[in-house]
């Protein structure tokens, strides 16, 4: 594995800095049911607050990733690329191999304390779930979740894992004092395919009881429809059921995003179909025949219908809450209003 000259992004020689070095890696395995197989790297990061690239589509500017590799498994996942910057490969090892930066919560405490920075959004989760099984082990999120709140730091995470509700408390509490943004991805409810294509997450079901939960304890919390697969979740019946079921569960919005196929994804999830899926497999290199995105048309046409139905079950657009403050604050730069997050 290679560890000289990581970044959070693809190589460009020489100049680029080392987030840490090898002699800063501890690797374990846990010999319990649900870690069996998987591998963490431990490291001592230098930096955790993470400028997003300018030609990104995201917006926000700024994220925190705790971890890197991600055991939700998830086929489609747009993150399997930055796994080959470490010499492994985007499938298995995307999946099994997982780097835990044990000193997040220190290092992002420290930055949020510097005078250089103007408290501006942070986003979590846009890249790999900070929720996802190792956080159980690691509990990384609430010291994270504590210093954004002792600063007053408006943040969102994007999440499919049901660990969240452990930090409902803190959650609660920085909620009162500056705006935080939920969204929890549930892109269908079909439970075949969920097992086949997210088989490391809790089922779709589980995860609308996550933003029933944070509606009833007053945090308002949308859903990321995402992502809509083609041919496979997206029939009109299969819209109207996932939408009804999120209008049910509380969300305050729905965002249909249909899935995208960059590289290092799309080579493990074209396998995955080619298995499960063969007679698609022509369709899809037909569909995303021009890149990683599906047309402009279907694109259009996903969210046209899932508006339509967000309308019809009564789910109203994201409000954007009044900025709040905690006493003697520092001067912060204001939260984004409705954020939208695009990362499957």
């Amino acid at each position: 594995m290679r560890w000289e000259n990581l970044s959070d992004g693809p190589r460009g020689g020489a100049a680029d800095a080392a987030l840490f070095g090898a002699d800063a890696v501890t690797t374990r395995t846990f010999d319990t049911p649900e870690f069996r197989g998987i591998t963490f790297h431990e490291v001592r990061a230098k930096s955790i607050v993470n400028r997003v690239p300018g030609a990104s589509r995201m917006p926000f500017e700024w994220t925190v990733n705790p971890y890197r590799g991600c055991t939700h498994a998830c086929v489609y996942c747009f993150a399997r690329k930055t796994h080959s910057y470490l010499d492994l490969d985007t499938g298995l090892d995307f999946d099994s191999q997982i780097v835990v930066k044990v000193n997040a919560p220190e290092l992002l405490r420290r930055h949020l304390s510097s005078a250089r920075w103007g408290g501006e959004h942070i986003a979590m989760g846009t890249n790999v779930d900070c929720y996802q099984r190792a956080e159980g082990r690691y509990a990384l999120m609430p010291g994270i979740i504590a210093a954004l709140r002792d600063h007053a730091n408006p943040f969102s995470i994007l999440t499919k894992g049901t660990l969240i509700l452990r930090d409902l408390d803190l959650l609660r509490q920085a909620a009162a004092v500056t705006d935080v943004g939920i969204s929890v991805s549930v892109g269908f409810l079909d439970e075949h395919l969920w097992r086949t294509v997210e088989p490391g997450t809790p089922a779709p079901g589980r995860r609308l009881e996550v933003v029933r939960t944070l509606s009833g304890h007053g945090i308002e919390c949308g859903v990321l429809m995402a992502p809509v697969i083609p041919f496979l979740g997206d029939h009109p019946d299969q819209l109207r059921a996932t939408v009804r079921a999120i209008a049910a569960a509380g969300a305050t919005s729905v965002t249909p995003l249909t899935l995208h196929l960059r590289p290092g994804a799309r080579e493990w999830f074209m396998a995955w179909l080619a298995h499960h899926h063969p007679h698609l497999v022509r369709r899809y290199e037909r569909l995303y025949a021009d890149g990683a995105y599906a047309p402009k048309w279907y694109q259009r046409r996903i969210t046209r219908q899932v508006h339509d139905l967000a309308r019809e079950f009564g789910i109203g657009p994201s409000r954007a809450g009044a900025a709040r403050r905690i006493p003697e604050p520092r001067e912060t730069a204001p939260a984004p209003g409705a954020t939208q997050l695009t990362l499957l």
